[in-house]
């Protein structure tokens, strides 16, 4: 099985911010901000989990980060924001990881940029294989 590498730079309030390899590829990640890992407020704990293939109604195909302590539907799919929404900020994440081809910020708001294509390029190098995703830092 392949691995992938999430290793989180930075976090805040406007998200937790980080960069996926992965067969010679990098991209960006937004996560929600660390909270205790509570369900839709939280990124998830550091740790290495297995992500398979999904198909989601809302995003088409995604893939799903498994076995999670204490959460479920877990996704990697395209979104910008990853802000904490208890101090109104926007986020287009309620725990899962949004991948991009850039970090930059949008409405004043830091944000991953490009996120469709990101997913097209996760889904262009795994395809419907299984990877193990292994997440470090803050």
């Amino acid at each position: 099985m392949e691995n992938a590498y999430l290793i989180r730079m930075r976090t805040g309030n406007e998200g937790t911010f980080g960069s996926l390899f992965f067969g010679g590829k990098r991209l960006y990640t937004a996560e929600l901000p660390w909270r205790d890992n509570r369900s839709n407020l939280s990124c998830i704990p550091c740790g290495t989990y297995i992500v398979v293939p999904h198909l989601s109604r809302r995003f088409g195909r995604v893939y799903h980060v498994l076995d999670v302590p204490g959460r479920s539907a877990i996704l990697l799919h395209s979104g910008n924001y990853a802000g904490n929404s208890e101090m109104g900020l926007k986020t287009h994440s309620h725990g899962c990881i949004l991948p991009g081809l850039h970090l930059g910020s949008l409405g004043g708001q830091a944000a991953v940029l490009s996120s469709r294509p990101a997913i097209t390029a996760l889904v262009a190098h795994f395809g419907d294989n299984h990877f193990n995703l292994t997440i470090e830092g803050v």
